[in-house]
């Protein structure tokens, strides 16, 4: 079997307690209203590098995939859906282009296929996540580095738009909003992540992680906030933010260039798509407080088997989270890679009976990985 490696609301009182989470930690965190589903054994992290792994428990057997193809070109199709949830205000905001070169109207050149979906998840008000998500795009086209150097452009861009916010004199600076991209040039997935948004790849029924959940709680989000003179307080960022990193929040920062504990900048994650690769689920902390990255997977390919709709398939994941009584804001975006629905996997058949469902067989994946 081949197998991945392994990688190594905000404002205080805005968000659930699950916010709280250290993703190192193997334990879930309780809450009064919300129970946070563990993530490292039902997940497999995408890294570049790959270790083989040959299984044999008894009889079952876990048969490696094929090798990457080099001849697949992705179709892109999204489907979106946002909700208030609890929450008495909607501060949410998502972006779905399925067609790059027809959106920006580009010129035969540009990089084709192309795609761009993000969400952003607002707090201290709309603001913000309304202006980023209005201008991020842009602001990554029209970067000198775009589009040889890609991973330059983003970064750029996410900075650009901090700066803006900053000197907006009519957006609300104590606005907020944390900010996940995923920008896809031909079969090139590249995910940038500032906050705790999450982007999964769903990989023949396997939950890959692209993006790591900026908590102030997690170590290196803490080493990094106590290096440049800030502190984690019960969870929160300075006792008021329950992100690390951000965009806007300048009643926070200090002068724009200073290092700051709230950081802007994007962490980065690319992977190349192949056959293997169905579909991503990208979504704000509202639907990953009260479900794990691999139950999401799941849930998004029992439904796309059903009716190949990504619509659905966000509906369905948001109302999942509210049965499970999130307490926030709720945005999901799922996004397919070809025209149809995801074929079914089949386990191959032993001798001895064993009962074991597929998620289960994932999460055993998962915990075997994440021991190599």
């Amino acid at each position: 079997m081949m197998l991945d490696g392994m990688h190594g609301s905000k404002a205080n009182g805005s968000s659930t307690g699950g916010g709280n989470e250290d993703p190192e930690s193997s334990e879930s965190v309780k809450d009064a209203r919300v129970r946070k589903p563990p993530r490292h054994l039902s997940v497999i992290r995408h890294s570049v590098s790959t270790a083989r792994l040959a299984l044999d428990l008894g009889t079952l057997a876990l048969i490696s995939p094929q090798e990457r193809q080099t001849g697949f070109l992705p179709v892109f199709r999204s489907g979106s859906c946002s909700e208030i949830g609890p929450k008495s205000h909607m501060e949410d905001e998502h972006i779905c282009i399925d067609n790059l070169v027809e959106h920006l109207r580009a010129s035969p050149s540009f990089p084709s296929p192309g795609a761009f979906y993000g969400v952003f998840d607002g707090h201290g008000g709309v603001d913000a996540a309304c202006f980023v998500r209005n201008n991020i795009l842009k602001y990554i086209i029209e970067d000198g580095h775009f589009p040889s150097g890609v991973e330059k452009a983003i970064k750029s861009a996410f900075i650009k738009a901090d700066y803006a916010l900053a000197d907006s004199h009519s957006l609300d600076r104590t606005s907020g909003t944390t900010a996940l991209t995923a920008l896809i040039l031909g079969r090139s997935l590249l995910i940038a992540n500032a906050g705790d948004c999450r982007a999964v790849l769903g990989k023949r029924g396997r939950a890959i992680e692209l993006s790591r959940d900026h908590k102030p709680n997690c170590n290196a989000e803490r080493l990094r906030i106590e290096k440049l003179g800030g502190s984690v307080y019960d969870g929160y960022l300075n006792g008021q933010l329950s992100v690390a990193r951000a965009l806007g929040d300048w009643h926070m920062k200090g002068s724009k260039g200073s290092a700051c504990p709230l950081s802007a900048e994007p962490e980065l994650q690319e992977a190349i798509l192949t056959e293997e690769d169905e579909f991503l689920v990208i979504g704000c902390d509202g639907l990953w407080d009260v479900m794990s990255s691999q139950c999401a997977v799941t849930i998004t390919r029992k439904e796309l088997m059903l009716h190949n709709d990504p619509e659905k398939c966000s509906r369905e994941l948001v109302r999942e989270a509210l049965k499970r009584n999130t307490c926030d804001n709720l945005t999901v975006v799922v996004v397919c890679f070809t025209p149809d629905p995801p074929p079914p996997i089949e386990i191959p058949r032993t001798r001895v009976r064993r009962s074991i469902s597929l998620e289960g067989l994932h999460v055993l994946k998962g915990a075997l990985d994440s021991n190599i």
